[in-house]
């Protein structure tokens, strides 16, 4: 007497079913772990992003390093810095799947470029009207939107440890550190809160480019990381 040991096939909806259920998986696998994507809800970091685009951000650089200056991040909200439009959350049981997978663009974070990390002495202006990292005039021309000066308000923070100090391109339009230095947490961004570096734009296909740090954050007379 044989025994068989074939294995008899799952039917065709049993098959979908472990398909979709290991996709799903993977996917917030993948987001929680390793990119994830967002759009841009507004034009305070024109050029670089206009409303509208889908960014993705990637999470692995910051598993073994720090943060750098010149880096575009995606943050945690650190307090009162977005509106209850801004902070809508996903409702429904389809935008809560698309939204657990990267794909429902829910509010709750904001993205700015970091000009000065734990430790730094950040000020503006200069008497040429430059913002300043360290005693060091930051040449910010190649990323800072057409026509808009450095900052409109004056400024002289020395930046907490584990903590960030960030700013939008668009300056005239970006609700950033400078905005809520009066404000809890003294307009300074925790660490711990920023979900990952923005790697690329991938939406519009008209629009879609690798982001690279602006030369000048890498000038040595900023000090070391």
């Amino acid at each position: 007497m044989t025994v068989s040991t074939d294995k008899k096939p799952l039917p065709l909806w049993q098959e979908v079913i472990v398909l979709l259920t290991t996709a799903l998986v993977l996917a917030v696998v993948v987001k929680a772990f390793v990119v994830q994507a967002f759009f841009v809800p507004s034009g305070s970091m024109e050029p670089q992003f206009v409303q509208g685009d889908r960014i993705l951000v990637e999470k692995i650089s910051y598993w073994n390093d720090d943060v750098h200056r010149g880096d575009v991040v995606v943050f945690d909200d650190p307090g009162g810095w977005l509106g209850a439009v801004e902070s809508k959350e996903a409702t429904g049981i389809v935008q809560r799947a698309l939204e657990m997978i990267g794909l429902y663009p829910t509010g709750g974070h904001l993205v700015k470029r970091v000009v000065g990390v734990g430790g730094d002495r950040v000020m503006c202006c200069d008497d040429r009207g430059r913002v300043s990292v360290n005693g060091l005039a930051l040449l910010e021309g190649s990323y800072l939107k057409d026509g808009a000066v450095p900052s409109e308000q004056t400024f002289d923070v020395k930046v907490p440890a584990d903590s960030l100090w960030v700013m939008g391109d668009n300056r005239l339009e970006s609700g950033d550190s400078r905005v809520h230095i009066g404000g809890p947490g003294g307009g300074f961004v925790p660490t711990d809160g920023v979900v990952g570096k923005v790697w690329s734009i991938v939406w519009p296909l008209d629009r879609v480019e690798v982001l690279e740090r602006p030369a000048i954050f890498d000038d040595k007379s900023l000090g070391q990381f």
